[in-house]
């Protein structure tokens, strides 16, 4: 996969392009989804298609925390906000949409706060947000209309608290591992991008939790996780949008208010908190989202 990429001269690519040549990327698709967005919501107030009761009061809470444990660990927003959605009874194929609709704008904050603090590895952030990217393209097109994502999710969940618990191990240890190079960075991205679409959050979990295990520093691979993901969840958005349409507007802006709130905060906690205690964090987030999985899918 790593080959497949250099052949096709995205390596060549990403030795010219600047983190702030990345950011001006992030502010101008913002900017485009923004004005298709904000379109949304003039229709919707018009029909008066919004509830804003105290359910809209707790999506915003549930962004603001999700993104606020997303910036700092790099992962759970997807989880925790698609989790939420379910308990409301929103169908799978349109909670993963409003979730990673309302990513768009919180990881395109977070993405810039963690340029900002400098949290981010240039080389590995082009490994990753190419084949991300086309792993979100086609998990979104195949929960749209092929299958359900909620039969992967058991499957992703086992493999996930295996890793937790060896995180938990490796924080553990009397001496961390070095940064060092990390291998198959482009099909691990792939498979986080396409598990992401499909089970409405993933990315984070399954790449950022990888490159911790193979020694990355915990800071780089939140700050270039994150920063990535905000690619990896706009292409996937575009996909649903194309299909689905964009459903349940009062959730997506609760989400994203909190989320957008929260977000430099996050990146902020990233470049500050001790190694050792963020991956041990990390790992005990990661065991405790996956058991939730598995609780549900076997009791529920």
């Amino acid at each position: 996969m790593e080959r497949a990429i250099a052949l096709l001269g995205f390596s060549r690519i990403g030795n010219k392009i600047s983190l702030r040549h990345v950011g001006w990327l992030i502010v101008v698709l913002k900017l485009f989804i923004t004005c298709y967005f904000v379109y949304l919501l003039v229709q919707g107030f018009r029909d008066n298609a919004f509830s804003f009761d105290i359910n809209f009061f707790w999506f915003i809470v549930a962004g603001f925390v999700a993104q606020l444990i997303d910036g700092a660990l790099g992962m759970a927003y997807g989880v925790s906000c698609t989790s939420l959605l379910l308990w409301f009874g929103i169908p799978a194929r349109f909670a993963s949409a409003a979730v990673h609709t309302s990513e768009i704008f919180t990881t395109g904050i977070s993405g810039l706060s963690h340029i900002r603090f400098d949290n981010i590895d240039k080389k590995l952030f082009f490994q990753i947000v190419i084949t991300g990217s086309i792993g979100a393209v086609l998990g979104a097109y195949l929960l749209s209309g092929v299958f359900d994502g909620n039969t992967i999710k058991p499957y992703i969940s086992v493999y996930l608290l295996g890793l937790g618990v060896y995180l938990l191990f490796k924080a553990l240890k009397k001496q961390l591992q070095k940064d060092k190079p990390i291998k198959n960075a482009s099909l691990l991205a792939f498979a986080g991008g396409l598990l992401d679409a499909i089970g409405g959050g993933g990315w984070g979990p399954i790449v950022t939790s990888n490159l911790l295990s193979q020694g990355k520093s915990p800071r780089q691979a939140i700050g270039t996780v994150n920063t990535a993901e905000f690619f990896v969840t706009y292409f996937a958005t575009s996909v649903f949008i194309f299909v689905l349409g964009v459903q349940h507007l009062d959730i997506v802006l609760g989400l994203i208010i909190g989320g957008v709130l929260a977000a430099p905060i996050g990146a902020y906690v990233a470049s500050r908190i001790n190694q050792r205690l963020l991956l041990l964090v990390v790992g005990i987030l990661v065991i405790l989202t996956s058991g939730w999985g598995i609780y549900q899918f076997w009791f529920s």
